[in-house]
């Protein structure tokens, strides 16, 4: 299956440095998803990076669902932003 990967928030400047899709076995789930991408680049995935899955919010790369992916599914990590 193929899924559609999408970096925003803090950090949006190095997406070219993960894949925009990720292609997956069949019954992959989001912590393959992410395993895949902290492959592909180390160390770019922070724990505290929300993960939303075709727009829902699952939990964080640290802690979160174990969403089943689809073929066409978008896996979305938004890195929080602070500051005022």
């Amino acid at each position: 299956m193929r899924i559609r990967v999408v970096l925003t928030g803090r950090g949006y400047h190095l997406a070219d440095t993960i894949p925009s899709e990720l292609e997956l076995g069949e019954g992959a789930n989001v912590s393959d998803a992410l395993k895949h991408l902290e492959a592909a680049s180390p160390g770019l995935l922070a724990d505290s990076m929300l993960v939303l899955i075709d727009g829902r919010h699952v939990g964080t790369v640290a802690a979160h669902e174990s969403v089943p992916l689809r073929d066409d599914s978008e896996l979305e990590l938004l890195a929080p932003v602070a500051g005022g």
